[in-house]
């Protein structure tokens, strides 16, 4: 909720300048006035609404590119409210949404109260990602482990352990018909200045109270070494500094108060 809060805040703040999302106000249900209340107008709560819909924005832009060069099969994990297979599929995209099942049920409840049309090319798969493995309930749903299958993962890598973590992307490194991924981390609160890492452990503590508490980050190097060493050989990782330089170059500071990254992986 706080993340597509974040995107819907962002279509009535900055006009969807970075990322335009038509429906991510109406599948929240409440009115634009209420998104703006539940949006802590501070500093950092802005970087964090710019992280947020610039994750979006790089997550897509690749996916647009890998489709050009024919992949057809998109695994979204951690899907949330994101919209994209409901207002921006292209054409044979098979679309797997995996997430909770609780996640899904209230989804599908925002989704019909908004009358927003459920494709027939969308299907929900549902995986607790740290106690079950994607493998087999992928496999149950029709996913073609042969296929060449693009995966977003944004929002989530933080909220779970690193066995979890790397068992799924391990899974996602071997399979046949070759991966492209992008998903988001952070690094390590040490790794911070001091004002920065105050932001980072007020949200930390936030989180935690709602029983989502942060509980992994990587140091960018060693994340890039195990990445290659599972398969992942082609990178591109932005950092707070690379993000602000490519997506807002009007913005003196970094976007990310957290050291928070996106990156795009690829076994091709």
């Amino acid at each position: 909720m706080s993340a597509a809060t974040h995107r819907a805040a962002h279509q009535i703040l900055e006009h969807g300048r970075i990322f335009s999302d038509p429906l991510a106000v109406a599948i929240l249900g409440v009115d634009q006035d209420e998104i703006l209340r539940n949006v802590r107008h501070t500093a950092s709560s802005r970087r964090m609404r710019l992280f947020i819909s610039i994750r979006t924005r790089f997550a897509e832009d690749a996916l647009a590119e890998a489709y050009k060069n024919g992949v057809r099969q998109l695994v979204v994990l951690g899907a949330g409210l994101d919209t994209y297979a409901y207002r921006a599929l292209p054409d044979e995209m098979r679309v797997f949404e995996v997430d909770h099942p609780a996640t899904q049920a209230f989804k599908q409840e925002r989704l019909a109260a908004a009358e927003i049309r459920l494709p027939s090319a969308v299907t929900y798969v549902p995986v607790d990602f740290e106690h079950e493995s994607c493998d087999e309930h992928l496999a149950a749903a029709g996913f073609d482990r042969n296929a060449r299958t693009f995966v977003t993962w944004l929002g989530v890598v933080p909220y779970l352990t690193e066995q979890a973590i790397w068992s799924t992307l391990s899974f996602f490194a071997g399979l046949p018909g070759g991966t492209e991924i992008v998903f988001d981390y952070s690094n390590p609160p040490d790794s911070l200045s001091a004002d920065r890492r105050a932001e980072h452990d007020e949200r930390a503590a936030r989180v935690a109270e709602m029983g989502e508490a942060w509980l992994s980050y990587f140091d960018t190097e060693k994340l890039h070494e195990r990445l290659h060493s599972i398969g992942f050989m082609n990178l591109d990782d932005l950092g707070p500094v690379e993000i602000a330089q490519r997506y807002l170059p009007d913005v003196a500071a970094p976007v990310s108060g957290a050291g928070g990254h996106v990156v795009y992986a690829s076994t091709l």
